[in-house]
């Protein structure tokens, strides 16, 4: 879980980015600030992963501020002004959001976000067990090991578990391939990831997970049979 803070001077930006980030399910959203000054104090005292930084404040800059921030913190600017954005990524900001900017556009720098952050702590993070997921405007926690497979329906995954009932999340199939333990869990189909150990039996093209037909996709054919053969 990415934490994160958003500041801004405008209160109705800083509602857009808290409303976007009730919508993801690996950004938690701790505090926003109108005031510059305060939220460098509490970064001080409460160390974050993420900043939302606006750049232009009538008080210091978020270029300016940003440099004051002492911790390793990664940051995603926003502003209504285009003329900020080389400035911004001169200082390896993650990303760059001109206002208004969309959900989508909003998705996409967060998950840039999350893949640098998995990335620099993949070799010191144990494996967890289990995983957090955003569903229902809340954090539920599911068992990796009660997960039989992943149904991709658009935007949206449906999360099939061992005698539970499956918990819908907005998340990517990609996404949702990279929280889970790779040698556990295989892609099948465009719409599917199924979980290996789940696997009842495999007949022509079809496999059954909990008496429920997956089909394999062409494109991920071999692939699949390739990583089933070398767990037998």
């Amino acid at each position: 879980m990415i934490k994160a803070i958003a500041i801004d001077d405008e209160p109705p930006a800083l509602q857009v980015i808290e409303t976007f980030c009730r919508e993801v399910d690996f950004i938690s959203l701790e505090k926003t600030f109108i005031k510059p000054n305060e939220a460098l104090k509490y970064i001080g005292k409460f160390p974050v992963d993420l900043l939302f930084l606006d750049i232009n404040m009538p008080s210091v800059s978020g270029i300016d501020l940003y440099k004051e921030v002492k911790q390793n913190t990664m940051v995603i600017f926003t502003t209504a002004y285009s003329e900020y954005a080389v400035e911004g990524f001169n200082l390896s900001a993650i990303d760059y959001l001109l206002k208004p900017f969309t959900f989508d556009r909003f998705l996409q720098a967060v998950t840039k976000a999350e893949e640098y952050h998995n990335h620099i702590h993949q070799k010191s993070k144990p494996e967890h067990q289990y995983l957090f997921i955003r569903a229902d405007y809340s954090l539920i926690k599911i068992n990796i090991a009660d997960i039989l497979f992943i149904e991709g329906l658009d935007d949206y995954l449906r999360i099939h578990l061992q005698n539970q009932k499956p918990v819908v999340a907005r998340m990517t199939l990609k996404v949702m391939l990279e929280k889970l333990p790779a040698q556990a869990f295989v892609r099948v189909h465009r719409s599917y990831i199924v979980a290996f150990s789940r696997i009842e039996h495999i007949r022509n093209k079809i496999i059954t997970v909990a008496g429920e037909e997956i089909p394999i996709g062409t494109s991920y054919e071999k692939a699949f049979f390739e990583a089933f053969e070398g767990k037998q």
